[in-house]
């Protein structure tokens, strides 16, 4: 039974309301990826608010939050943190870096070289990171949402496909719709500065430990299992796509299970449905199949094999 999420995410929402116009969708995916213990990477253009969603929402589950921009001159050692000589104790003490966080943002994360992209692989999968030999272990909620600008590639670092398949979902941002936009207009004429959220009143969650709670209660959901054999079947089809070069991995079936479920708490169910598949299924995959070249010259997108797989594969009743 969903005792605790429904009424969190209701209430995350509702604050999130008071910040961000619009963006239902975006918003409602980066709690599929909170919900799942999960990591997200968030596409769309410059002003989108992709950065203000995320402050926003760690402010209002009153969690500790850090941000890395991400440049050329970014070394590894500026995300996990170094050892520094203590002249007073004559010994060695760590300063933590920003990955020692709850929500970290990771800013732009195709500017900086794989180098320092893959100090990020040992965090997001095990919740740890190694520091001259010795591991930390970091917050529970440890949850990397990253940035990237899909329109300017020039001096930018394609991330490789281990640490693409880390994050659990690749969330696009569009333009807002033009009365949503005019919304934003008359918030800041009325003296909204996103700017200064400190200033903005938001009602955090009472208790630090309601995520916690939240994760177990879908954790504990279970599955039927004709929706089971409904994701494996539409993975399966990822694999013998005649426009896909590689196919999803077996870990995409398992996102998309527990996405599926989280997708479900968050709607007020304890049980996935096939709309709830469907409806995540392209945040899952997107990012996890190579479309063959000769597809992509004559203009094939993932999204829209995603959605013709979906349309092949048998609906469980």
């Amino acid at each position: 039974m969903l005792n605790n999420t429904p009424q969190t995410i209701a209430h995350i929402r509702n604050e999130l309301g008071k910040i961000v116009v619009g963006q239902d969708d975006v918003i409602e995916q980066i709690l599929v990826a909170l919900l799942a213990e999960g990591h997200a990477l968030i596409e769309g253009v410059p002003g989108t608010a992709k950065t203000l969603i995320v402050k926003t929402l760690a402010r209002i589950i009153k969690v500790k939050f850090s941000r890395i921009q991400f440049t050329p001159d970014l070394m590894p050692s500026d995300i996990t943190g170094t050892n520094v000589f203590n002249m007073q104790k004559s010994e060695f003490t760590l300063r933590p870096g920003p990955i020692f966080s709850s929500i970290l943002l990771a800013d732009e994360i195709n500017r900086t070289p794989p180098k320092t992209q893959s100090a990020l692989l040992e965090a997001m999968e095990e919740r740890q990171a190694t520091i001259d030999g010795k591991r930390y272990k970091l917050s529970p909620l440890f949850t990397v949402l990253a940035t990237e600008n899909p329109i300017e590639y020039e001096g930018t670092y394609p991330l490789p496909e281990a640490q693409l398949d880390r994050f659990l979902l690749k969330i696009l941002i569009d333009y807002p719709e033009k009365e949503e936009e005019l919304e934003v207009v008359s918030r800041w004429d009325k003296g909204f500065n996103s700017r200064q959220l400190e200033q903005i009143k938001i009602e955090p969650l009472q208790n630090p430990q309601i995520i916690k709670i939240c994760r177990e209660e879908v954790r504990q959901m279970n599955t039927e299992e004709g929706i089971q054999k409904y994701i494996v079947e539409i993975v399966h089809k990822t694999r013998n796509h005649p426009t896909i070069l590689y196919g999803a991995s077996p870990r995409a079936s398992v996102a998309l299970l527990l996405c599926s479920k989280a997708l479900a708490a968050i709607r007020g169910r304890d049980f996935p449905t096939p709309d709830d598949v469907k409806d995540i299924a392209k945040p899952v995959l997107r990012h996890r199949l190579s479309l063959r070249a000769e597809a992509e010259l004559d203009g094939a997108t993932t999204d829209a094999v995603i959605s013709d797989i979906l349309k092949t594969v048998e609906v469980p009743r």
